[in-house]
């Protein structure tokens, strides 16, 4: 099972990822960095959280595993 603190960190690696190709793809579609990059935010924001979420519910299911 894993730790909230490895949850936590795996989100976080994965939502600064997200946030980077998010902010790309922001000023491609705008043309404005300010925009874009406040889409990426509030983007990653609500990644982040979800996928806490996520990982924690599934930390917790034992289907799949061999235990």
């Amino acid at each position: 099972m894993e730790t909230r603190r490895r949850s936590v960190v795996k989100a976080v690696v994965w939502n600064v990822m997200g946030l980077m190709v998010m902010t790309l793809i922001g000023v491609l579609a705008t043309g404005s960095a300010a925009i874009g990059g406040t889409l990426a935010v509030v983007n990653a924001a609500i990644g982040l959280t979800l996928y806490v979420i996520y990982e924690r519910i599934w930390a917790g299911i034992t289907w799949g595993r061999n235990v």
